[in-house]
């Protein structure tokens, strides 16, 4: 046995099992697809719910873009620190996804070649049968790329004249043989659609043979597209806010649909039947695990919400309480702090309390003048008012629900402003100079 026959011998198997089960071609083609989805279930399972996860923490993948601006190297640490703490992996959401290719290539051998991958009857006997037609007038032998169906011809010759044929050839039968039917629904699943369908009916009587075959990868490229529209639909988060991005996820929902028109055209028509019925159950899959992971990744952002709100509220009783100490001089010192670094602590103390007094002294000014003070962002620290990200949301984890919204909402407030805040001190010091200057022209 040849290294693409042991490929393609369980789908050879399970598609023969179906035949004998169902005795219809294109029954059969429907209930491999079902079970091909079935059997993948857990792996797209996975594959889906690690791409949940993703889509719900690009707002904060997007912060982190926006904080880390022209640093990659800081950006990816970060990202990856994220998504350990999250518990996922980027790679694991497409990995399982390729799994459906080589089962599509092992299907068609299968396909192409009923007799050799699908029955797995002797090369020898093909050569028996394909001479017993020769010789009879209804086969002639063909070469190069019309070669390539050749065994899908054969097999529905040996259909169409079975008795005859199981009879004159009846001590040289293989045991593997079967009577192959590739009818379903009035079309001939063995034969490639074509374009010009009409030469193919009869002037003036509906053949809904030709036209049938001609519907097929039309039916599956729109059942296609479908599918990645249902899939962005049910996962609002995955829109890709990056235009060049957004501009490549386009072109891929309307590349895809258009290669599976011409793949059906280039291929029998059981391929076409075989992908329609994949991107059915492959929507009502995909329906399914969204609303299950929906529910389940809902209570999980709850549950680490509430841890995070909790080790931020424990932070902060901390830092409070360290604060406290500091005030009341009950904090330790550590022996083995050296001289230099306890006197780089007064030097910051005494640094701090003179910052503290002028910052009342401009406060009480202020307050003399009649001028108000502008209003800080949240994301203030000192004098720089983004040190936290333009789009920084202080509750963006304990209110998740409303954090995308107040992202977006705290960027397009801060675009264009500037990062420096622009103090009072010089409009003081003005409106002073203009008030003593007003004195003296009294005197």
């Amino acid at each position: 046995m040849s290294f693409g026959e042991i490929i393609t011998w369980p789908f050879a198997k399970l598609m023969v099992w179906l035949y004998n089960l169902t005795g219809n071609y294109g029954v059969a083609l429907i209930l491999f697809a079902l079970a091909v989805n079935l059997i993948m279930t857990p792996f797209m399972a996975k594959s889906k719910v690690s791409m949940m996860r993703q889509a719900r923490l690009q707002p904060r993948v997007q912060e982190l873009q926006k904080r880390h601006e022209g640093n990659p190297q800081k950006l990816n640490a970060e990202m990856q620190k994220l998504y350990r703490e999250e518990g996922v992996n980027p790679m694991s959401g497409c990995l399982w996804s390729l799994i459906p290719f080589p089962i599509l290539i092992a299907l068609y051998s299968v396909v192409r070649q009923p007799l050799t991958r699908m029955m797995f009857v002797a090369k020898d006997f093909v050569t028996v049968a394909q001479d017993y037609f020769v010789e009879k007038g209804l086969y002639t032998v063909s070469s190069g790329r019309a070669s390539a169906y050749a065994e899908i011809e054969l097999t529905k010759l040996i259909h169409d004249n079975w008795s005859a044929f199981t009879a004159d050839l009846a001590d040289k039968l293989d045991p593997n043989l079967l009577n192959v039917d590739f009818s379903f629904l009035g079309l001939n699943l063995g034969d490639q659609p074509n374009w010009r369908f009409w030469e193919f009916m009869t002037p003036g009587v509906f053949t809904w043979a030709a036209l049938g075959l001609f519907l097929i990868p039309f039916i599956s490229a729109a059942l296609s597209w479908a599918s990645m529209k249902l899939s962005t639909k049910m996962n609002p988060n995955t829109a890709v806010q990056d235009e060049k991005a957004q501009a490549t996820m386009n072109s891929m929902n309307l590349v895809m649909p258009l290669t599976s028109i011409w793949i059906c055209f280039v291929m029998p028509a059981a391929m076409g039947i075989y992908w329609i019925s994949n991107s059915i159950f492959g929507m009502a899959r995909d329906f399914i695990l969204t609303k299950v992971f929906m529910k389940q990744l809902a209570v999980e952002e709850a549950e680490r919400a509430a841890l995070r709100s909790q080790r931020e509220l424990e932070l902060e009783e901390k830092r409070a309480e360290t604060e406290r100490l500091k005030a009341e001089g009950k904090t330790e010192v550590n022996a083995n702090t050296s001289k230099k670094k306890l006197q780089a602590g007064e030097k910051q103390k005494a640094v701090e309390r003179k910052a503290a007094l002028d910052r009342a002294d401009r406060a009480a000014r202020r307050e003399r003048l009649g001028i108000a003070e502008a209003e800080k962002p949240a994301s203030q620290v000192g004098n720089r008012r983004y040190a936290r990200g333009r789009a920084y949301v202080p509750d963006r984890f304990t209110n998740p629900d409303n954090a995308e919204a107040a992202t977006l909402a705290a960027a397009q407030e801060s675009e264009g402003a500037d990062a420096i805040d622009e103090t009072v001190d010089e409009l003081v010091e003005a409106v002073e100079n203009v008030e003593a200057a007003v004195e003296e022209n009294k005197e």
